[in-house]
């Protein structure tokens, strides 16, 4: 009985070292999320196998590194240059998803943090390239799908074959000088209310050349119409009168003769 407790230490030792090594083995990886395995006995991080989302049980001297696979986006304030030197604060968002298959690849060449190390330099580099290009009104207003196009080239060529891809690039404010945005402002008015103006010139023009059109096909219709009225015409038009008049039964009308056009001359109508 005095051995017992002899005994049972050692055993209580082992288990607690088999139960450090079974939970040091299981690894679970969440949902979005991928892994690779870090080998210190062999040659350091394994590129050759990406390890997806549950249960994956790993030699116990081994480190399982663990990121997001799914697509994530970081945000962030830009101070940049414009053509004309000005200084200027552009507030951007950038959507990206590093390649699942390369993780480790990606995690060897540019570490766990890559976002810092890879990520923000590459759009900062492009953000202040394509940015310079262009002057603060067109920055301001008219541009900024162009812009975020070009940025989005630009980092794209700047990350190529460095295992992420970026998915979009959103430009969400840019920020002027308050002199300068105020003077644009202005001029942006300024060109609004000549624009109103001329649309208002160009639909009196309009309305003023309907109404001359209008004007010369009733002159016209007009003359063509007194030009087909003869005499005769007039004639038969006063003879087809005269008869519908005496045809109705309560009209009485005399006829007495015609007048110098032949018309008929009525002498009553009762």
């Amino acid at each position: 009985m005095e051995k017992l407790p002899k005994i049972g230490l050692p055993i209580l030792i082992g288990v607690i070292i088999v139960v450090i090594l079974i939970a040091k083995s299981l690894v679970t990886i969440g949902p979005g999320e991928g892994g690779v395995l870090f080998e210190p006995l062999g040659d350091g991080i394994n590129t050759e196998r990406t390890y997806g989302e549950g249960f994956h049980i790993v030699a116990p001297w081994n480190d399982m590194i663990v990121q997001k696979v799914r697509q994530q986006s970081i945000s962030d304030n830009m101070n940049v240059l414009s053509v004309n030197g000005l200084d200027i604060t552009v507030s951007g968002t950038i959507w990206y998803q590093p390649e699942f298959k390369n993780l480790g690849k990606l995690i060897q060449t540019k570490g766990e943090d890559y976002v810092r190390e890879l990520l923000s330099p590459a759009i900062n580099a492009a953000a202040k390239s394509v940015v310079g290009r262009y002057t603060p009104e067109q920055l301001y207003s008219s541009k900024r799908d162009i812009i975020e196009l070009e940025i989005l080239e630009e980092v794209r060529q700047e990350l190529d074959g460095q295992f992420v891809n970026v998915k979009r690039v959103l430009v969400e404010n840019v920020k002027l000088p308050t002199t300068i945005k105020d003077a644009i402002e202005r001029k942006l008015k300024q060109e609004q209310e000549s624009l109103e103006y001329e649309f208002r010139l160009e639909s009196a023009r309009k309305e003023a050349e309907k109404v001359i059109i209008e004007a010369k096909g009733k002159a016209e219709s007009n003359r063509i119409l007194s030009a087909s009225l003869t005499d005769k015409i007039l004639q038969d038009k006063g003879i087809e009168a005269t008869v519908k008049l005496s045809e109705s039964p309560n009209s009485k009308v005399i006829v007495i003769g015609s007048g110098d056009s032949g018309m008929p001359i009525i002498l009553g109508n009762q």
